[in-house]
């Protein structure tokens, strides 16, 4: 961090010639600036004129900038520093977390459960039509399907249909009235391929225990209503309200073309209209880079589909389509096991479920690359890591385009891959906040997988030594929107079972490139936001602490003072 700490007090500005500037509007001064341009130290003030920066430097420097009509702000010393930027956001999703029925990933006993159920009930936050539907359960509620069984198929829930939905967004658990509309049974299992099977829970006479992953969710989530248009608007505006308190000010969502609990088409417009409509309104403040998904198995022809969808949301603002999202896998945790792994889970003696196909993958991300869309894979497991490695790899024997392709998840990660992250320029898209000793990671994968596959688990620095560009990401959400507390998480990786891989942390200097100029480069907007420099948006927070001097701890804590976006400030704490 001492290069940070040097603070730039000459005159010099980071800016064009004085002469040809026009007005200044803005300048904020006696701050810590914290650009995010590499090696640049610390400066002291930002100069913007309407939307953009026109200098950085130090406050004598740019002091001399104002003229009647400037504005000034004294910071007092506070930090200033980027809009910070998440590489990974289901932020409808995550707005819709604070509108609807939903636990945040918070395990609570089975009573306090049933009573919140009921609340949501009667309250209307857990109603999906004739449904009752009740999202973020962490996945160690599947420790005990029976308890579940027994609390929620019966009584008063007994002709109720309940769906319950993991954070993890992969695995759920259903009663039998749900299952029942559902039309999953015995004989509709025992019918089933045996790759389908294993997407549902069974008891030994194969009847169903209501346990359900990726496929075997699809049937009993397509029987939910879809989500009105103002409810998702809701959501969009509770998004854009809690990133602005955060600091956040732009992120890539990777399932733009999802409508929350509906399958997804070529032709599915997803969340795009919601969007559109708040760029319209002028209430979009934030980047918003928006992946279409891909099949898991699609050829380069599918590219046409996703592109007749694309291409009706150009040009509006502050939304970019820059390219396509894979699931290549599902999760680690016990009982799914759906993440594909090189070594067989020690139960079960499978291997997880690999949905691309190795041997077309290659074609579909060069068809993607060669239009000059940036492909972003969904890989928990090391098999998969390595299959989109590879798939990567054919686009760059096939032209050398520049395009950061990236590869979100990474929760294992084989030591062979390391050095192809900067070999083929694949950003690593990490939530570093799941980097925890914690009962999903001891409990849920550890006792199962290969003993050196888990150690390397999250294998943030490790992938840094060797190269690899670090972007940081939240899946919210999956886990909080919060980026200080996964740069906390990245730095300690301390959790309440001890510290996972301690030789993997990343220091914060590492984290603070993570969440702005890597973060941008992943969204492909690097040109336009991302750090503080003449020519780019005024994007810009402003903090409570001296995030370069905190204990780790009081790091996590960090609070945003201001938000700024596009030169205006968004929010105010």
């Amino acid at each position: 961090m001492k290069q940070f700490l040097k603070i730039a007090l000459g005159a010099g500005l980071a800016c064009a010639a004085l002469p040809g500037f026009a007005a200044v509007d803005l300048i904020l001064h006696n701050a810590k600036v914290y650009t995010a341009e590499p090696g640049q130290p610390l400066q002291q003030a930002v100069a913007v004129e309407g939307e953009k920066i026109v200098a950085v430097g130090s406050d004598q420097a740019l002091l001399r900038l104002k003229v009647d009509g400037t504005r000034t702000i004294d910071l007092g010393g506070k930090v200033l520093m980027p809009g910070l930027l998440d590489s990974h956001s289901h932020a409808i999703k995550g707005g819709l977390q604070l509108e609807l029925a939903d636990l945040a990933g918070v395990q609570i006993p089975l009573d306090a459960l049933e009573q919140r159920l009921r609340q949501w009930r009667d309250d209307g936050k857990a109603r999906r039509g004739e449904f009752l539907s009740v999202g973020g359960l962490p996945p160690t509620y599947w420790d005990d399907l029976a308890a579940l069984e027994q609390r929620f198929n019966q009584g008063e829930w007994a002709d109720q249909p309940i769906l319950f939905a993991a954070n993890d967004m992969h695995t759920g658990w259903a009663n039998r009235a749900m299952l029942a509309r559902a039309g999953i049974d015995a004989a509709k299992i025992a019918a089933l391929p045996a790759v389908a099977r294993n997407t549902i829970g069974q008891h030994p006479d194969g009847t169903p225990n209501g346990f359900l992953v990726d496929a075997g969710l699809y049937p009993v989530t397509d029987l939910l209503p879809a989500l009105t248009h103002d409810t998702l608007m809701s959501a969009g505006r509770q998004a854009l309200a809690h990133y602005r308190r955060l600091g956040v000010t732009g992120w890539m969502d990777p399932l733009a073309n999802e409508l929350p609990g509906a399958d997804v088409h070529n032709d599915s417009l997803g969340v795009l209209p919601v969007y559109r409509d708040l760029a319209l309104r002028g209430e979009l403040t934030a980047h918003v880079a928006a992946l279409l998904m891909a099949d898991s198995k699609a050829r380069p022809a599918d590219l046409d589909e996703l592109d007749k969808v694309r291409r009706q949301f150009l040009g509006v603002p502050n939304l970019t389509l820059p390219g396509i999202k894979v699931f290549a896998d599902g999760v680690a945790e016990m009982p799914a096991q759906s993440a594909a792994m090189l070594e067989p889970y020690r139960n079960s003696g499978q291997h997880g479920e690999l949905l691309l196909d190795p041997a077309h993958f290659g074609e579909l991300v060069s068809a993607a690359d060669a239009r000059g869309w940036l492909v972003h894979v969904h890989a928990i497991g090391d098999r998969t890591v390595r299959a989109a490695l590879d798939g990567v790899a054919q686009a760059r024997r096939d032209r050398a385009s520049g395009i950061p392709h990236s590869i979100t998840h990474l929760q294992m990660v084989n030591p062979k891959e390391y050095a192809r992250f900067k070999q083929l320029d694949v950003i690593a898209s990490m939530q570093l906040y799941w980097a925890s000793a914690d009962e999903a990671n001891l409990e849920l994968v550890k006792p199962y997988v290969d003993a050196m596959a888990f150690l390397h688990t999250f294998p943030a620095h490790s992938l840094l030594a060797h190269g690899a560009t670090i972007a940081g990401a939240s899946d919210w959400p999956i886990s909080t929107p919060d980026p200080w507390q996964a740069i906390y998480q990245a730095i300690s990786r301390v959790g309440p079972k001890g510290v996972l891989n301690a030789a993997e942390a990343l220091d914060r200097e590492t984290m603070f490139q993570a969440y702005t100029l890597n973060a941008a480069r992943a969204m492909r907007l690097e040109r336009q936001i991302g750090s503080l420099r003449a020519g780019k948006q005024a994007d810009m927070i402003v903090l409570d602490r001296d995030v370069f001097s905190v204990a780790p701890e009081a790091l996590r804590d960090t609070e945003v003072l201001q938000t700024w976006f596009a030169g205006k400030r968004i929010y105010a704490r």
